[in-house]
């Protein structure tokens, strides 16, 4: 072997080693790979996600799997590591059971994965976890569904800090409140990077990481899907320089055409506007049914969604609404009577111009508001390299430890104050075992 490949094999048997269930397309994978780490190993359900995943990480192995079939040991198998030498676990379980966009339900047959997720934690026995989710985890089942998530990783050792994590305060531009829970079992005290970008709640300050940052050095968009778009003027910031790279063209953006009401409804809406603020001759029927099915349909609580509010205008001085499945059929462009483009969703989720995603066009944009952005996994992924890392440390006494902030807002609703008597009544029922390290309200 020459020097040049010993060195290569040296930096990389250094390099943190990784894991990324529920993988999607790499979101997570590709911060957490930029932050250093060794990603070995991916696997997802989702076959358009899979092939995403591939073509962007063609090093990494990745598999078209269900993660009720796998096991600890075909893991380890596959890394070349044996229980308890992986350095990180990377992923959370898929989020619709929990979703304040939809029907919540404690019994979703997908919030079962939780369970399927903890036994792999157990059997492979990584130092850290990383698991993310929608807010909605939080007050699923009266918040009986993340009580006992966190029993779960304290019973398996891990000491956890859950948090609801604000991305626009770490420099994503877009308004993306996520759940946190970060785990270790080597005895580290982890606490949460501090955010560098001032906010209190949803309200922002103007004029910091914007929608206009991430995308206004774009080109114009088409209507048509499969064109190369040259770029035509340099990046503006270094967040456009990162998101452009080294390609020379930019792909998937494209602006669906509009039919003729849907551009009167477009040209009606101002910026911050939403589909409510139009006058009733462009109410759609569906919308209004949705839009009161709260008072006028009898819908069972338990079955509600949130209010919809279909399309809506953003802001350009203002980081982005959440970007979800739906962003390319409701989030409208604010200076432009058009629809937001796939490019300009994967920009506000942080994925560079070179980034492919395939499948669908459906099949993209879902695999786009599904990630994690990954500017914040390698704002994660560096935070724990750098302020904790990888060695032993046990506090003493080797009892798993819980921090939690289910929220930075003054207030707290019911449904919150719910879920924290829960996690208090936990720690009161567990206090030999367990050592409640702090509960932070920011």
């Amino acid at each position: 072997m020459s020097e040049s490949q010993n060195n290569s094999a040296s930096a990389s048997r250094h390099r943190p080693t990784a894991i990324s269930l529920f993988a999607g397309a790499g979101g997570c994978s590709l911060g957490f790979g930029q932050a250093g780490y060794d990603v070995r190993f991916a696997t997802d359900i989702d076959a358009d996600a899979v092939e995403s995943y591939r073509r962007n990480f063609p090093q990494t192995p990745c598999v078209a799997a269900d993660i009720r079939d796998l096991s600890a040991a075909d893991i380890l198998e596959r890394i070349g590591l044996k229980r308890g030498e992986l350095d990180i676990l990377l992923g959370g379980p898929p989020c619709q059971g929990f979703s304040s966009a939809g029907a919540k339900s404690g019994d979703d047959p997908r919030n079962s994965l939780l369970a399927h997720y903890v036994r792999l934690l157990e059997g492979i026995r990584p130092k850290w976890f990383v698991m993310e989710n929608v807010e909605g985890l939080l007050t699923n089942d009266g918040g009986s569904h993340v009580r006992d998530a966190v029993a779960a990783f304290l019973e398996a050792g891990y000491s956890l800090n859950l948090e609801k994590v604000y991305a626009q305060g770490y420099s994503i531009p877009q308004r993306r409140k996520r759940v946190l829970i970060v785990g270790n079992c080597i005895g580290h005290d982890f606490v949460f990077p501090q955010p560098v970008t001032r906010f209190s709640g949803s309200i922002f300050r103007k004029g910091e990481v914007t929608f206009a940052c991430a995308v206004g050095d774009l080109p114009t968009a088409v209507q048509e899907a499969g064109e190369s778009l040259p770029y035509r003027q340099p990046p503006q910031n270094e967040l456009q320089a990162y998101l452009r790279g080294e390609v020379g063209s930019v792909t998937d953006h494209y602006a669906v055409a509009l039919s003729e009401i849907q551009l009167e409804r477009v040209r009606g809406l101002r910026p911050g506007q939403t589909m409510k603020d139009l006058p009733d001759h462009l109410q759609h029927d569906s919308f209004r049914r949705r839009a009161f099915r709260r008072v006028m349909d009898g819908t069972p609580v338990e079955k509600r969604g949130g209010a919809p509010s279909g399309l809506k205008r953003l802001f350009a001085d203002e980081p982005s609404l959440t970007i979800t499945s739906a962003a390319t059929r409701e989030f409208v462009h604010p200076t432009e009577d058009r629809l937001l483009t796939l490019r300009e969703c994967a920009r506000l989720q942080t994925f560079p111009d070179s980034f492919e995603f395939t499948g669908s066009a459906a099949s993209r944009i879902q695999q786009t508001g599904n990630a994690i952005p990954p500017m914040l996994a390698r704002t994660i992924g560096e935070h724990i390299a750098r302020e904790f890392g990888f060695g032993v440390r046990y506090n003493g006494n080797g009892h798993s430890a819980l921090r939690f902030c289910l929220t930075r807002s003054e207030g707290m609703s019911p449904a919150l104050a719910q879920t924290e008597s829960l996690l208090n009544e936990l720690v009161g029922k567990n206090d030999e075992q367990l050592v409640l390290l702090e509960r932070a309200r920011k």
